[in-house]
């Protein structure tokens, strides 16, 4: 498998289901998506907002790895999340056209600016909690668009109990049939 294309499709399968997710968030009330509805993350509203700070704490560090990452660099314009359950952005408008350009600029970095060598190097970073940890570029690529599917997840069964249905969450569509 091509590592670079498989990361590809990822953001593609993220872009997709971020659309869908705000999508359907769109469809509640102010006082839905900032209801506490006991997710981890508190509200709908709490759960996207965690999704892009675990973004921009990665893509940060990522930005780090190798020269050129220039769409990766150009989000530090966006806020600089300290705390996992911070709420970046408390306006629903305003948290769209961040995704969107986070979700773009993760699009472009992978297109345009990762060498398929650099996901054979490891990247040494320090967490949110000052520990420094040095771990497999490629798995935390990985772990970038799984935390966001972890907690699209739990923002879907959220969404269901307001009788809202996101669609079609399955990573399989995006994956070409070749029969």
């Amino acid at each position: 498998m091509d590592i670079k294309a498989h990361f590809i499709r990822l953001a593609d399968y993220n872009q997709r289901m971020n659309g869908q997710i705000y999508e359907a968030c769109a469809k509640l009330s102010d006082d839905q998506l900032r209801h506490d509805c006991g997710a981890f993350f508190r509200s709908p509203l709490g759960i996207l907002n965690h999704i892009l700070v675990g973004d921009l704490l990665w893509l940060s560090r990522f930005s780090l790895h190798a020269q050129g990452y220039h769409s990766l660099i150009a989000l530090k314009a966006l806020p600089n999340p300290v705390a996992l359950d911070e709420l970046l952005y408390e306006d629903f408008s305003s948290l769209i056209t961040a995704r969107e350009r986070v979700d773009a600029a993760i699009k472009q970095w992978l297109v345009g600016e990762v060498d398929a060598d650099d996901f054979n190097r490891t990247l040494r970073y320090r967490n949110s909690r000052g520990q420094v940890s040095e771990r497999e570029f490629a798995a935390l690529v990985s772990h970038l668009f799984n935390h966001q599917t972890h907690h699209r997840g739990q923002l879907s069964t959220v969404l269901f109990q307001y009788h809202i249905d996101v669609g079609v969450t399955d990573l399989l569509s995006e994956i070409p049939d070749l029969y």
